[in-house]
């Protein structure tokens, strides 16, 4: 557990900053859209100090979450794993974003690579089975790497391929897409892992299947998920 002395050097309440970082990693906002949207409820701070409070608090929020996460779920996401790759764009160059989620639709892993190859797939998977465990099935494209990586793990026997069998983790990739436009893409391969890291573990937090639950059961699992958020690294 994160030490109180978090915040102890900052003269901005908590509750100022764990919203302002809210803000900014779960919904498609710029820094300058947060500060206005702080502004508004009587906070005046800079986007350039909301860039530094995501920056410095961002990544202990989700390391926080995914370790409550990772322990509640471990036995259950071992189920099917969706995996894919999406291209970003990183300083003009194109780089690979590889992304796992379970069959409920939590992100396991997200993992940022120069290239689209065995290697790639083999590294993005180790690092899967060493935080998860193995699964039981999973689903992937047609891309030959997978089955190349999955064929050195000895695995092979548990990949399945289809045309809409993996429609779970492309949806998934949306959430990431709309935040990537309103960051008007990454500069830096670093700053792209560590917000693809963030962001995922926020989207679990928040994401509450909402088309899939009544409107009372919604609302009792964001209230919840809102007053955990308000939680954390509090002691």
């Amino acid at each position: 557990m994160t030490k109180p002395a978090t915040f102890k050097y900052f003269k901005t309440s908590p509750e100022i900053i764990r919203l302002a970082v809210m803000l900014y990693i779960r919904f498609p906002l710029s820094l300058r859209n947060v500060e206005d949207l702080l502004h508004e409820r009587g906070i005046d701070v800079s986007h350039e100090t909301v860039r530094y409070w995501w920056n410095r608090f961002g990544p202990m929020f989700a390391a926080e979450i995914r370790r409550k996460r990772v322990q509640q779920l471990r036995a259950f996401s071992k189920w099917k794993w969706h995996v894919d790759e999406v291209f970003v764009k990183v300083n003009g160059k194109r780089h690979y974003l590889w992304r796992a989620v379970d069959h409920e639709g939590e992100v396991l892993e997200a993992v940022v690579t120069k290239r689209r190859n065995k290697a790639a797939a083999l590294k993005f998977l180790k690092k899967l089975v060493k935080r998860h465990g193995k699964a039981e099935e999973v689903v992937t494209d047609r891309f030959a790497s997978y089955k190349a990586a999955l064929r050195d793990l000895g695995a092979l026997e548990k990949q399945q391929t289809g045309r809409w069998l993996n429609n779970r983790v492309e949806n998934s990739h949306l959430p990431f897409r709309r935040r990537e436009r309103a960051m008007q893409r990454f500069r830096r391969m670093r700053s792209l892992q560590k917000f693809a890291s963030v962001h995922s573990s926020v989207f679990n937090h928040f994401n509450q299947e909402r088309s899939l639950a009544s409107r009372d059961t919604f609302k009792l699992t964001r209230a919840a998920a809102l007053s955990e958020w308000r939680q954390l690294c509090s002691g």
